[in-house]
């Protein structure tokens, strides 16, 4: 049996948030519909910066997961101290997009299979991202964390749970769009969410299985207590 490559959990925490990042800006710049889990946060930076043009998107993502982080504590009616490192994540994440975001407005090409490309890509990507940040102990966004979380107490599969949370997060973006721009617009949620809403669960479950028949996932640092308070 050959053995497995080492990869550090720290090092999946740092490439899982830059390929989400890079993901998601591959999605915005198809235009075929946002992830369905970044979805509500686009729709309230494409709301808010009408009015605030500061608030970027990678503002929305961090204001919009604080949020979400004070509704997990109440749905799982607990609250530990590491979870405020899924904020200091969401943070870091908001950085790297709007950097990434600034680079691929640089990229020439409009045409729809440009676009269909930049689709496909970025949910890969966006799936990938994920896989990595569950194979590190560091907190992982509030968007990951709420679902590693409710499958942990309730004993869910992990994959499944983030296939349902994805489609609740699509059905609340649609609302949003309804909301903020008009019954019937669909502004950030089109056929390309639905589609990802469906299968990024199954995504992300193929490249988990590939990760990991190929490393052996180990803390290089020994942290890892700190991020279990």
């Amino acid at each position: 049996m050959k053995e497995k490559t080492v990869f550090y959990s720290e090092l999946a925490y740092v490439l899982g948030i830059f390929i989400l990042a890079l993901g998601t800006a591959f999605m915005e710049r198809a235009n075929f519909g946002m992830s369905m889990v970044v979805a509500p946060a686009y729709l309230v930076h494409l709301k808010v910066s009408e009015f605030f043009p500061a608030f970027t998107f990678g503002v929305a993502e961090y204001t919009f997961q604080a949020v979400l982080l004070v509704v997990m504590g109440c749905v799982l009616r607990r609250f530990r101290v590491s979870y405020l490192f899924s904020f200091v994540t969401a943070v870091f994440y908001g950085l790297a997009l709007d950097g990434v975001m600034v680079l691929m407005n640089l990229m020439p090409g409009h045409s729809a299979g440009f676009r269909l490309v930049c689709y496909l890509l970025g949910m890969v990507l966006c799936s990938l991202g994920v896989s990595l940040l569950f194979h590190t102990y560091i907190s992982p966004e509030v968007y990951e964390l709420f679902v590693k979380e409710l499958a942990g107490k309730y004993g869910f599969d992990i994959h499944k749970t983030k296939t349902v949370y994805d489609c609740c997060s699509c059905l609340f973006a649609v609302c949003l769009s309804f909301l903020f721009f008009g019954f019937g617009v669909f502004e950030g949620v089109k056929l390309g969410t639905i589609i990802c809403a469906l299968v990024n669960g199954r995504i992300i479950g193929w490249c988990t299985g590939l990760l990991e028949r190929r490393f052996s996932f180990e803390d290089r640092l020994t942290l890892r207590a700190h991020f279990s308070a």
